[in-house]
């Protein structure tokens, strides 16, 4: 399914007005039912469904294993991925009183609460990166980031070892960018042991509790944290890198994990 379309439009300058084509991403509404209940909707981009599917539904809780999924199909057409579990998610029970939309573009949704983040263990890790290592992960992530520079309107994610991009992905929701990835890895089995996360998004408490559920150290963006953000990011010993632009970067905890250039 093509991620884009081309549309006539009038572009307007000072000097001028003519008519030309520009190039927009799609929208696209996915449903998502776990064991033959309708669970959630998102607004996404249309790639990678069966990664956004089993990944939102890792990040939520529903599942924690690839074992754990009977059967995964993915309509394109209607829109719609089923996902049949081995497991009875004792989320089931109490979605309606859980679920509301998230800071997320693209309409994100959420299942988690107050008792997630209380029950959430700290992240321990070994895992250190450099100045300059960080400054050349965002320049790569940019690179690879072929939608944005064709539309401007999605946001990316990557799972990424060392200097290397392990797992790329794009989508008009930041949250969705990060579950593709996620469900990825759970699918094809690519480890996430001693991985951080680069996104472009903005760090709010959603997507630092997604990181936080995986054991993962780091996480950077070229774009802000939130308040809360930072404030889970402290509690869980995440290393929370914003506004990651050139030869520079905020640190808003664990800095210990930011070692100097060699």
């Amino acid at each position: 399914m093509d991620n884009t379309e081309k549309l006539k439009i009038i572009k307007v300058t000072e000097a001028a007005r003519a008519e030309t084509e520009d190039v927009v991403t799609r929208e696209f509404p996915l449903t998502i039912l776990f064991n033959d209940n309708e669970l959630v909707t998102l607004l996404c981009t249309p790639a990678d469904l069966g990664y956004l599917a089993v990944g939102f539904l890792a990040s939520e809780g529903f599942i924690t294993s690839k074992d754990e999924i009977k059967r995964l199909l993915v309509d394109d057409k209607r829109g719609i991925a089923r996902v049949e579990s081995t497991e009875a998610s004792p989320l089931a029970d109490d979605l309606v009183f859980k679920r509301f939309i998230s800071s997320g573009c693209g309409r994100g949704a959420s299942f988690y609460s107050a008792a997630d983040v209380k029950d959430q263990a700290p992240v321990e890790s070994q895992v250190r990166i450099s100045a300059g290592g960080v400054f050349t992960l965002m320049k790569r992530f940019q690179q690879a980031s072929e939608l944005f520079r064709a539309t401007g309107g999605v946001h990316s994610a990557a799972l990424c070892r060392g200097q290397e991009i392990v797992a790329f992905a794009e989508d008009i929701g930041r949250h969705n960018a990060i579950d593709k990835i996620f469900g990825r890895c759970l699918l094809e089995d690519i480890s996430i042991e001693d991985t951080v996360i680069v996104t472009s998004g903005r760090i709010s408490s959603e997507i630092l509790l997604k990181v936080a559920r995986r054991n993962m150290p780091v996480i950077i963006s070229k774009s802000a944290p939130t308040d809360l953000g930072v404030k889970l990011a402290t509690d869980l010993g995440i290393t929370l890198i914003g506004f990651v632009r050139g030869r520079r970067m905020n640190v808003y905890s664990h800095s210990e994990r930011v070692t100097a250039d060699d």
